[in-house]
This record gives C-alpha cells, structure tokens and sequence, in this order.
C-alpha cells in the first residue's frame, strides 16, 4: 500500500534506537524524508550514512530549549508533513522511594519539551493547515505499571494536554495522536527487569519472564509492528483520527478501553 509519503519531510526525536530507529526507518522506506535526532552524534551518523539522500541529523538533547531551537532552524521554511516526539524515560522507582528532585526531572523529561516543542511547531504545520504530530508514551496511561510512579503520573499529564490541544486545533486539519507501546523488545526494558530483579532477588532472565507472563501474547512486542501504526497515522489516510491514545500492547492492559 503506499501511504503517500515520497518526498515528505518528517522529524523523529530519539532515533537512533527502539521505537524512534523504527518508525524513522520505516518512513525512509516509504520514500520520505525525515530529519533525526539523538544526543549520540556517532549513531546519529552511522543511521545517515545508510540513507545519505533521506536523512539530516540534528544533534543534542530533545528535552533542552536549546536543541528545540536548532531544530526549529534546520525545519527553516520547509513544509513540514509530521513530527514523532519520543524521548526516555524516568527512572524506575515507587513513590515511597522517590523525592521532589526526581518529580522535578520527571516534569522535565516528560512533560515540559513536549508542550515547548508543539508550541514551536504549531505555527509551522498551520502554514499548510495540514500535519501530524504523535506522541510516544506508554501503556502505562491506561494501566499503571508497577515500580513506574513517575512514568504513570507525568506521561497521563502528557494525554490530558494532547486530547485538550487536539480539540482546539482539529478544525485546521492538523490531527495529534499517542501511541502506547505495552512491553517491546527495546533497550528501555532493561531498566524494568533490573529494577524487578532487585526488588524480588531473581535473575534479569527470570524478571523477563515475568513481564512476558503479564502479556497475552506471550512474548514482548516488536518495535517494527508499532512503527507501522506509526507511519499510517503520519500518512494522509489517517486525517480522520484525533486526540486518540492507542494502545500497541499485546493485550497488556486488561480494561475493556484499552
């Protein structure tokens, strides 16, 4: 199916790895043009160098003002078709064991660069009245997910301002929507399964085990299945689709509007 893509520019924050590596990829292969960041500029290089003609790189820290505005320069006066907004996370912790400095950095990481960096971009998508604009959180929106206190608060933050600014904006045909991965074979999972293998005196192997218990798939998700609702949710075909938070979970999460 070609979803329309060729030749339109789209920016991927954290792309270097997991879900950002995948869905920038899948938007190469579609033809697109996309600029990617990510603090490594190693990485960052070896990903341009496969795709010299498709990719720009920006480097730095996507939560900082300061790596906001250098991409706000590179975008320039181009018309801009989508931005996928996926950064880290916190540290796992419980409440008990957290203190205000870790809400603080909480706030930062992920909360206050999304809400700058869509205030910066709105005006560049409302050029055209068109874009798409997707949010990388977590099932833990819909479900919280143990050990995960600062994750399971801030990111809900981070849906309630999505759903509000959607409404605001639909009528200009720009459509903003969040993405929910449930546990997926990436990097960011090796933080959970030490933190369980602590908390519960287990091997990292057996930890594992008991996430993949949780899921009724039977196995962690592939970052590859989520880049493709990404990439259709970036594609014209998706412009009836606002203020909607998708679960891709593997049937994690056990409510009926999940």
């Amino acid at each position: 199916m070609d979803l329309q893509l060729k030749d339109k520019l789209y920016v991927v924050t954290g792309a270097t790895s997991g879900f950002g590596r995948a869905i920038a990829e899948a938007l190469i292969i579609e033809g697109a043009h996309v600029i990617i960041n990510a603090r490594n500029e190693n990485k960052l290089l070896s990903f341009q160098s496969l795709y010299p003609s498709q990719i720009e790189i920006i480097v730095g820290d996507i939560t900082t003002d300061a790596t906001i505005s250098k991409l706000i320069n590179i975008i320039g006066d181009n018309n801009l078709a989508g931005v996928v907004l996926n950064a880290g996370g916190p540290p796992a912790m419980s409440f008990v064991k957290s203190n205000l400095s870790d809400w603080d950095d909480a706030y930062e990481s992920l909360l206050r660069w999304k809400v700058k960096l869509t205030k910066e971009l709105l005006p560049v998508l409302q050029k055209d009245n068109s874009g798409r604009i997707i949010y990388i959180e977590s099932a833990s929106v819909k479900q919280p997910i143990e050990n995960l206190v600062l994750s399971n608060s801030l990111r809900l933050a981070v849906v309630g301002f999505v759903k509000t600014l959607s409404n605001e904006i639909a009528h200009t045909g720009i459509t903003m929507n969040i993405i929910a991965p449930g546990y997926h074979d990436t990097a960011a999972m090796e933080r959970l399964f030490a933190n369980k293998s602590e908390t519960m005196g287990i091997t990292t192997s057996e930890a594992k085990t008991r996430f993949e218990q949780d899921i009724l798939t039977g196995k962690m998700g592939n970052p590859n299945d989520l880049a493709s609702l990404a990439v259709w949710l970036l594609s014209p075909y998706s412009n009836y689709i606002t203020g909607q938070t998708i679960a891709v979970d593997g049937g994690l999460i056990k409510s009926v509007f999940s």
